[in-house]
């Protein structure tokens, strides 16, 4: 597809597939959902572009669940991919918000597409759109979706569209329920969609073979989800319990008063765990930071881990942890404890009690609430080895396939699958410090 306007803006694309139907499509609700590295994004994002090209003064956004990640990923692909060749021109223009206005990017023609991450909707949420664009919409809870859902009534365009790409999830996930239901058209992405990975015989290009080989190595659930694209469940999901909508908040001011603990599970090939967490005066337990990293030492982790916590003046930027409860390798601790200034802790390993203990505290509470919880953005630094391998680069991203072993013979399964589990063992180390101790360990014998 190439356009080119009065003001000689050009772009270039090629839709294929369910990008091509994108362009096509008029429904008020479009996920375009599949297999990693299919052009799910790109293809929203040059729907946008194109339409703000042809339309004087209409409005759009693009929106994640966090304003890091939007910046981090989604306008990165963006400026590069899609209005590199509009921003040259001056064509588009970056405008960095006001009191009133949300950042966005303004076009010679009037129209405009604000920028926002649901953490901060406050300007978007008084604002009126015509087309909207939530990317990885499986971090969105129903209400951001619907919330953003509202303002589609700017009334530029003859029809007003709320698209959202994503990877596919569990099949109990909203998106794919909404889909189901008919409230919602899914368009189907497939590698052969994307001109970068397939060639137009449907053979794939020299990065394709790469990319598709490391999709290939995926196992389980991540596997099924990002190489084939099946909205599926881990068979002998551990944490069955966890639910994003339940389980996920956003980030909140923590008060001060609340106690403050530190999780560890060494590693260098396999990546190197740090949790923070913080625990409520009722007992409920909050991840807010974590280092999930490879191939670094030791002591470079320490100090990161004192950069986060302290001034440079030693002064503590946040309360001092009641403990460090680290992984039992007597070399790695003491190095911890040297570089890290705080004495460590053994932690408690019993594989099945942890198990049971994080099962009971991601029940839902006769409160309504469960006494677990991941902090969204809680990871201080993405592992790009880990995400150009497809590997879980987070515990959030562990724990949908965290997984009991299957014993030869089809025996049922006493111990998790020893893949993938670190940010999961640094999590159940936490729960045991906490309600494991003193706790009878009784085995009944028939």
């Amino acid at each position: 597809m190439t356009t080119a306007l009065d003001q000689d803006a050009i772009v270039r694309y090629e839709p294929r597939g369910a990008a091509a139907q994108l362009f096509k499509a008029r429904q008020s609700e479009v996920f375009m959902a599949g297999p990693a590295g299919t052009g799910k994004s790109l293809a929203c994002l040059f729907r946008l572009h194109l339409t703000a090209l042809h339309n004087d003064d209409a409005r759009f956004l693009i929106f994640r669940k966090t304003a890091v990640s939007l910046g981090s990923t989604t306008l990165v692909t963006w400026e590069k991919k899609v209005i590199a060749d509009a921003l040259a021109r001056g064509i588009v223009t970056w405008f960095g918000g006001s009191a009133r206005e949300a950042p966005g990017y303004r076009y010679s023609n009037g129209a405009k597409i604000d920028v926002a991450g649901m953490d901060k909707p406050a300007k978007i949420m008084s604002a009126e759109y015509d087309m909207v664009f939530g990317d990885e919409a499986t971090e969105l809870t129903l209400d951001d979706w619907e919330s953003v859902g509202t303002r589609l009534r700017n009334g530029k365009l003859s029809w007003q569209q709320q698209m959202g790409a994503c990877n596919p999830s569990a099949p109990t996930h909203w998106i794919k329920q909404r889909c189901d239901q008919g409230q919602a058209r899914m368009l189907v992405s497939r590698h052969s969609d994307n001109p970068a990975y397939t060639n137009a015989d449907g053979t794939p290009t020299a990065k394709g073979r790469d990319y598709f080989a490391k999709l290939d190595a995926l196992t389980g659930v991540r596997k099924s989800r990002l190489r084939d694209g099946t909205w599926a469940a881990a068979e002998g999901l551990i944490y069955g319990e966890f639910d994003d909508a339940v389980h996920l908040i956003d980030p909140f001011h923590i008060p001060h008063a609340w106690t403050r603990w530190i999780t560890v599970d060494f590693g260098f090939t396999n990546p190197f765990v740090m949790q923070w967490w913080a625990e409520d005066p009722d007992g409920r337990l909050f991840l807010y930071r974590e280092i999930y990293h490879t191939r670094r030492l030791v002591e470079d982790h320490a100090k990161q881990a004192r950069e986060l916590m302290m001034y440079p003046s030693g002064q503590w930027r946040e309360p001092r942890p009641r403990g460090v409860i680290c992984d039992h390798d007597a070399e790695d601790r003491a190095t911890l404890e040297k570089h890290l200034g705080l004495s460590t802790t053994a932690a408690n390993k019993k594989v099945s009690p942890g198990i049971q203990a994080v099962q009971s505290r991601l029940k839902v509470a006769g409160d309504g609430r469960p006494r677990f919880f991941i902090v969204r953005g809680a990871l201080v630094e993405r592992d790009k080895e880990l995400d150009e391998a497809k590997k879980p680069c987070s515990t959030q991203e562990e724990i949908t396939g965290y997984v009991w072993a299957v014993k030869p013979g089809g025996t049922a399964p006493e111990a998790p699958l020893k893949e993938n589990d670190h940010g999961m063992d640094a999590g159940r180390y936490m729960v045991a410090e906490l309600d494991l101790v003193g706790r009878p360990q009784l085995r009944w014998v028939g």
